[in-house]
């Protein structure tokens, strides 16, 4: 999508501090954190939200890139959060598919 925000960087229109990425995944720190880790874990391909995947297996390849970023970063095995938002009420205000990786403090609950 032209006007994404995501699709620019993964594009390389748009520079982001990249931590990692393959062929189907990049993940990069977040420009606002809310955390002393915030790290957004996003496809290249757009999907615009959690609603849209069509390929169910991909979350399991998604998933398992956190886990690894959570190692690389040092977040595992002491703990951090994983966050989506999904849609205008759920908080998402990009509408690229994207998940939240916190750490390095104690998250507490409710989030807010």
């Amino acid at each position: 999508m032209s006007d994404c925000i995501f699709c620019k960087i993964v594009q390389g229109d748009i520079p982001a501090e990249k931590v990692y990425e393959d062929e189907e995944f990049i993940v990069f720190a977040d420009a606002n954190p809310q955390a002393p880790i915030h790290h957004l874990v996003i496809p290249r391909d757009h999907i615009s939200d959690l609603m849209e995947v069509k390929d169910k297996e991909m979350l399991g390849r998604l998933f398992a890139v956190v886990q690894k970023v959570a190692w690389q970063e040092g977040l595992a095995p002491e703990g951090f959060r994983v966050v989506n938002n999904c849609g205008e009420k759920g908080g998402q205000t990009v509408e690229h598919l994207h998940f939240h990786l916190l750490g390095g403090r104690f998250m507490e609950w409710p989030p807010g």
